[in-house]
């Protein structure tokens, strides 16, 4: 159902006053906090609760599955999904529910690896869409399914979800809950999704476990360490799995990358930029990657963008005693391009905790630096990571090894509210917040582009 914004610059106001207020509960960033939190014991593989669809007898072998959103563009979706037997690549959709008058054909693709064959794997781009508006879908013209989506807004208030390291345990399954029941626009995820790792049925179970929110709003996604897969003389193609099935706008938008694995796109009209980084593809100085994000910041006018945000698997900030290290050459690549336009707030995964920093640059507290949080806790087969360096360091404000997800809302041009929902007793329970000011508001803070 369509949600009405006619409330949001009110909603926003009011936000804004309790923002003082709400500040004063919040540890400053000089107050470095470990929470006594003590998890509950690991749960079970979810794979076992997932029902194959070798088993489903409403499974014709045309009936879409594993059904999942991505941006294209500001006013274009893609939908892809997959399907065991061949079907047509084809979306037919509308804005009421079992009528479709229009459509689009798109492309399907398959992929083996060793002595696995996937299913096929289509994707078709829809759109011109209207802004916030609820569409109903259907796959490959089969009408056992119908889908629906709420297209984003265009315009400030923007909510987003963030959580990486997914996987698909008990504890993915209650991550998924609470995103459920939170009303957003759009999750983004820094990397490790399916911890399949070289077994491929794995990618199909937990692209089941994920299409009924995937299929609802757009997940846009960047790679990690699991999504490698690479087999010496075997396989030796990274990221086989990871292309075929989660294609992002990589070609699209005022900056292409024209490669898969990194790649940026705005929301709200182009009040939020939106960076995702490939920790696992060559990014030194001279590199692909590394002459695309030059020119993609670039391009950024911050006058006209209120909030830039990056994502990134391994953490450029880390206290956990899980991965140190593991992002500091790629720190040290790119920090200075994304501090030069004042990039308001970095998420990385790849250490399965939660830790907010203060604003950093260079190692230190600096007020012109992102905020750099590690969301790694979506709820991976491989545990949490519950051993952290003490003392503490002075620039890490908040830190926990649980599971949970973490929600961005930018409310206006000039603040955001970031908030941590740890998985408490199949509760999502607020354990930090905070909120982040643009950084193209701060006149001491402000460069321009030809001082960069």
């Amino acid at each position: 159902m369509a949600t009405g914004r006619s409330s949001s610059n009110s909603m926003a106001l009011a936000l804004l006053v309790l923002a003082a207020s709400a500040a004063s509960l919040l540890p400053a960033a000089s107050l470095s906090v470990t929470s006594p939190y003590v998890r509950p014991a690991p749960r079970p593989d979810a794979l076992s609760l997932l029902q194959d669809d070798d088993d489903d007898d409403d499974d014709d072998g045309q009936t879409p599955q594993q059904v999942h959103l991505s941006v294209v563009g500001p006013d274009k979706m893609r939908v892809t999904w997959i399907t065991d037997d061949d079907a047509p690549a084809i979306v037919e959709y509308g804005t009421t529910s079992g009528q479709y008058p229009l459509s689009a054909t798109g492309n399907t693709t398959t992929y083996s690896y060793v002595l696995y064959k996937s299913g096929n794997i289509h994707d078709a781009v829809i759109g011109p869409l209207k802004p916030n508006t609820t569409y109903y879908y259907r796959c490959s013209s089969n009408p056992k399914r119908e889908f629906s989506f709420r297209t984003p807004p265009a315009t400030l208030p923007f909510k987003f979800v963030i959580v990486g390291d997914f996987g698909q345990t008990g504890w993915t399954e209650s991550t998924l809950k609470h995103i459920a029941a939170a009303d957003y626009d759009m999750l983004l995820l820094p990397g490790d999704l399916s911890y399949a790792d070289f077994i491929q049925p794995r990618w199909d179970s937990y692209g089941r476990l994920v299409d009924p929110l995937a299929s609802a709003r757009p997940w846009m996604v960047t790679e990690g360490n699991h999504e490698i897969e690479k087999l010496p003389l075997v396989e030796p193609e990274p990221f086989k799995a990871y292309n075929a099935r989660w294609r992002m706008p990589y070609d699209a938008g005022a900056s292409p990358s024209g490669d898969n694995l990194y790649y940026s796109f705005d929301v709200a009209g182009g009040a939020v930029h939106v960076i995702m980084l490939g920790s696992y593809t060559d990014y030194d100085t001279g590199s692909a990657q590394h002459r695309w994000l030059r020119r993609d910041l670039a391009a950024v006018d911050r006058g006209r963008t209120a909030f830039v945000v990056a994502l990134v698997h391994a953490p450029w900030y880390n206290s956990n005693r899980a991965h140190q290290g593991e992002g500091d050459a790629m720190r040290d690549a790119m920090e200075a391009l994304l501090y030069g336009v004042r990039v308001d707030a970095v998420f990385a995964g790849h250490v399965h905790a939660y830790e907010r920093f203060a604003r950093v640059y260079a190692g230190k507290e600096d007020p012109c630096g992102p905020v750099y949080v590690t969301i790694g806790d979506g709820g991976n087969r491989e545990g949490l990571a519950d051993k952290y360096i003490d003392p503490q360091p002075a620039i890490s404000a908040f830190r926990e090894a649980s599971f949970g997800h973490g929600r961005l809302e930018v409310v206006n041009a000039t603040h955001a509210r970031w908030t941590w929902h740890r998985n408490d007793d199949d509760e999502a329970v607020v354990a930090d917040q905070v909120w982040i000011t643009s950084l193209a508001a701060s006149p001491a803070c402000h460069r321009s582009k030809s001082k960069m």
